[in-house]
This record gives structure tokens, C-alpha cells and sequence, in this order.
């Protein structure tokens, strides 16, 4: 699923910036690994992008282009994660990216906060498709496991539940270290990823508290983006 071969450049660049940002001395997780998820989301969004393309290419879409309520955004990072910022720490938009596509249409945006020695380090990232052609509805909450994102997330030991009430369809998927809220709703699709990391005797969070605020959260994100 990556829409074009120059992303690849685009999307380390970006990386390459925030990592550069990181403050210096070793830090370690709440538990699991930290980059492996880092990478989920980001192949995801190229994932998403390059199956667009090859779709385009071969002219598989179906007479009925699947119903979108929602607009796209140039900026994601502008919709703020008040409720998730109020049970983690304050965490603010960072980094932004976005395309338009023929069949998809993407906005990406990663979400931070100034690392604290012994507190627990809070990343959240947000990423909406909206699916113009080809109905996203098969797809949803069945991904590769060599891709990142769902897939990856439940062969690490995720939990999936169903989210009643939020779009067509909901999931949140917890696992160690953070926990990802997936909603479908027509031809669009929504992403929420929040997950922390500290020493070995930083206390966990209220994952319960987090996964609460990341429903309140996606509330308010799908109100903003509604045409």
C-alpha cells in the first residue's frame, strides 16, 4: 500500500528529523519495544497509500464509490487530543503529512510531549483514509501481519474488542505499552495510536483512563472532519 516511490525519501527525511529531536541517554520502555510500533503506524500509512495506486492502475473499482461523510485534512495536527493529553501528559502535533489520491485520500499527523527523566514518556499518532473508490469495509480489522498497523499489533499478543457506538465499526486493540482505537464509518477510515515507554520503576499509566479518553478523543476528531 505505498501510492508513490518517492515517499520512501520523504517519509525517512521526516523521521530522520524527529528522531534528531530525541533528547540524548538511554531510555527504556514500560514494556516491549519502542520502534518496532513506531514503524506499525508509519507502514501503514505507506501501505495504505501504495494500495490506492495499484488499485488505480488496474481499474478494479466497483460502479459505487463508497459513501463519505467526512472532508480531508491538509493539516491534521490542528485537531487537538485534549481528552488523551488530560490522562497522559500535554501532548501536542508535531509532524504532519497528507495526500490526495484518485482512489484515497490520507492526513497523518504524530503527537508529543519534552521527555521528563523518571515520568513515563507519552507519543500518540493519528491517521485518517478516506476511501474514494474501493470500500474499505473487507479490509477493516483483517490487515497482513508483514505490514504493521493491525496486523502487527495482534501477532504481538493484542487484545481486540469492538467499541459499540462509534461509526459502522470500532476496535481498540491493547497491547504492552499502548493501545490503538480503529473506526470505520462508510468509505472512511480512523486511527488513534497512543503508547508510553519508561525506566523499569515508572508506574504504568490508567490504561483504562487512556483508552477512555482516546474514545472521547475520536469523538471530537471525526465531529471536526464531518462535511
Amino acid at each position: 500500500m505505498i501510492s508513490e516511490p518517492e515517499l520512501d525519501g520523504e517519509w525517512e527525511s521526516g523521521r530522520s528529523a524527529a528522531a534528531a529531536q530525541e533528547p540524548e541517554g538511554p531510555r527504556e520502555r514500560v514494556r516491549g519495544p519502542r520502534r518496532a510500533w513506531l514503524w506499525a503506524l508509519g507502514g501503514a500509512v505507506l501501505a495504505s497509500a501504495v494500495w490506492a495506486g495499484a488499485l488505480a492502475a488496474q481499474d478494479r473499482f466497483g460502479d459505487r464509490a463508497p459513501r463519505i461523510a467526512y472532508r480531508h485534512a491538509d493539516d491534521l495536527c490542528k485537531v487537538k487530543l485534549t481528552a488523551v493529553s488530560a490522562s497522559t501528559t500535554q501532548l501536542a502535533g508535531g509532524y504532519a503529512r497528507h495526500e490526495e489520491h484518485p482512489a484515497l485520500d490520507w492526513a497523518y499527523c504524530s503527537y508529543g510531549a519534552p521527555y521528563v527523566d523518571d515520568r513515563l514518556s507519552y507519543e500518540a499518532e493519528v491517521l485518517v483514509e478516506l476511501h474514494k473508490k474501493a470500500d474499505p469495509r473487507a479490509e477493516f480489522g483483517a490487515g497482513p501481519t508483514d505490514l504493521g498497523g493491525r496486523g502487527a499489533m495482534a501477532s504481538s499478543g493484542g487484545e481486540v474488542e469492538q467499541v459499540p457506538g462509534l461509526g459502522e465499526r470500532a476496535l481498540l486493540t491493547r497491547r504492552v505499552g499502548g493501545s490503538r482505537l480503529e473506526v470505520l464509518d462508510g468509505g472512511a477510515a480512523f486511527s488513534l495510536t497512543v503508547q508510553w515507554y519508561g525506566g523499569p520503576d515508572t508506574p504504568d499509566p490508567d490504561e483504562a483512563a487512556v483508552q477512555a479518553a482516546m474514545i472521547e478523543d475520536m469523538r471530537t476528531l471525526m465531529a471536526a472532519l464531518r462535511r
